[in-house]
């Protein structure tokens, strides 16, 4: 905001201090994450800027360790780089198979978390609500609470005979969630959960219900109001938090480290095992790309925030 002609030498010190003071706080949070960009195009293995990096010369940068990403894991990685090759790195690199890990637990856990936060909102904010306030600390506990804490719960938990199932015989048996891909998924979804339910109820607090009161004045069924009136305008927010909730699951690593088996890797349980087992630069190369996602996911997350806005009459067209 620019400051106004009137506007006293004092007015004016303040506003460009507190200018400073922003931009120096921005530089304090994105900095570790910047720093991580650059060091990711180092062409040696090491995690520092080397001299040749420091005198921008091009023969301290290389592509060799997003390569590596490629190539890793691959039966053939030094094959020409024809459909065999692809194929190979389709079935065989070993990044690829984590992201696949990565994505279909996100998506799964984010369905989940979408569905359930959604409907937790809901009731949330219903003025009937009883104890709505105790309710709600409860539901985003999990935000409050440390990771560590959850998960060490989530496994003792998950390692219980809880699950029915059929063993190889065909008769009936009680298995457990622990090491299996529905756990790591209900694990992640009870995660996420709290971030749809703070954005859903956000949307909800704007929300006009006299437009549900006037579905109904026109002979709609709780149903189709809900439907046709009502979740199109908080859909903005339910998306919101279904990215919230993915980008949780996407990153999350303490609570696979607990549950999952040894061959369910994701890409963060891959990164924690490349800086304990193999210090590499190719880690900074799957950090950069993280990052890169994760902006255009909270790009994504603004882009609905305003839309949303704009349906609720919040702000100009």
């Amino acid at each position: 905001m620019a400051l106004p002609v009137y506007a006293s030498p004092l007015e004016k010190l303040w506003h460009y201090t507190y200018l400073v003071l922003c931009a120096l706080i921005l530089l304090f949070l994105i900095a570790p994450i910047i720093i991580v960009i650059p060091l990711s195009f180092n062409a040696e293995p090491y995690f520092t800027f080397t001299e040749k990096m420091m005198t921008l010369d091009p023969a301290g940068y290389s592509l060799r360790w997003y390569d590596s990403l490629i190539t890793f894991g691959m039966q053939n990685p030094e094959a020409p780089r024809d459909m065999a090759f692809w194929w190979d790195f389709w079935q065989n690199a070993t990044w690829v198979q984590v992201t696949k890990h990565s994505v279909i637990i996100g998506v799964f856990a984010t369905l989940i978390s979408a569905g359930l936060g959604t409907i937790a909102a809901l009731g949330l904010t219903r003025p009937e609500m009883p104890w709505r306030k105790q309710i709600t600390a409860v539901l985003i506990s999990p935000m409050i609470v440390p990771i560590i804490i959850s998960a060490t719960g989530m496994f003792f938990f998950y390692s219980g005979q809880w699950v029915p199932g059929i063993d190889a015989q065909g008769r009936f048996e009680w298995g457990r969630l622990a090491g299996t891909y529905p756990g790591i998924i209900l694990a992640h979804a009870a995660l996420g959960i709290p971030f749809v339910i703070i954005t859903v109820t956000a949307t909800l607090s704007g929300f006009d219900q006299s437009l549900v009161r006037a579905a109904a004045s026109l002979g709609a069924n709780p149903r189709t109001a809900f439907f046709r009136v009502q979740m199109p305008l908080i859909m903005p927010g339910v998306v919101s938090g279904g990215l919230f909730a993915f980008v949780t699951s996407f990153d999350e690593v303490v609570a696979v480290l607990f549950i999952a088996a040894n061959d369910q890797q994701t890409i963060p349980r891959q990164m924690w095992n490349g800086i304990r087992e193999q210090i590499s630069p190719a880690i900074l190369a799957v950090a950069t790309l993280l990052v890169i996602i994760s902006v255009a996911l909270l790009t994504v997350v603004e882009l609905l925030r305003r839309r949303s806005e704009r349906l609720r009459g919040m702000s100009p067209a």
